[in-house]
């Protein structure tokens, strides 16, 4: 099972980074060991002082596919999820002012909060309100329709590089907000109205 991950899909986003809107989709990648479900808490690791959350809409490929055509895409996925994307803040700065790959920023144990999955056909995959509350106040809200990349255009250029199997899962982007967690930190994940999530840091 693969993790991938899409970064900089959404506008807002990059100008809170003082990033570029990027000309193909970013794509990283975290191992199976970065997997965090079932409301488990986050710990902070000890390698990082600014850990940052970033939600996302997960899909999950349900069939094997590879140079998927982007009016095909749809049929690869059925179900979605919300998640977040930890990401070690400093570090990723620092290996980016290197020019250094920056997958210990994003690949760490427990970084990819992957929460149960909801059926797509219940949603307008290209208008999918969801938020992020901290301690009960929302700090990220995005739709779908805000997307740089759409599903099915993400979908079409990973499977240029990576065949996508059964189960692998594709992180799509976060919308504007992110920011710190901190020990006793409560993180709260949204689909339109309906509870996704639940955890607390560690």
């Amino acid at each position: 099972m693969k993790i991938i991950g899409i970064g900089m899909n959404y506008a807002e986003h990059n100008k809170e980074l003082n990033a570029a809107t990027p000309m193909q989709p970013v794509v990283f990648m975290k191992p199976d060991s970065a997997l965090l479900r079932e409301n488990k808490p986050f710990f902070l690791p000890d390698f990082s002082s600014e850990i940052h959350y970033e939600v996302e809409v997960v899909l999950k490929i349900n069939r094997l596919g590879k140079n998927i055509a982007p009016q095909f895409a749809s049929r690869y996925y059925d179900e979605f999820a919300l998640g977040v994307d930890f990401t070690a803040r400093d570090l990723q700065n620092d290996f980016r002012a290197k020019g250094f790959p920056w997958e210990l920023a994003k690949g760490f144990d427990n970084s990819a909060v992957v929460s149960s999955f909801l059926p797509m056909k219940d949603y307008e995959k290209n208008n999918i309100s969801f938020r992020l509350d901290v301690n009960s106040k929302t700090v990220q809200a995005g739709n779908t329709a805000n997307m740089i990349y759409s599903f099915d255009e993400i979908i079409a250029y990973v499977s240029r590089f990576f065949t996508l199997k059964i189960g692998d899962l594709i992180f799509t982007g976060t919308p504007a907000g992110v920011g710190k967690v901190a020990i006793n930190d409560v993180l709260e994940g949204y689909v339109e109205n309906q509870k996704m999530f639940s955890f607390k840091i560690k």
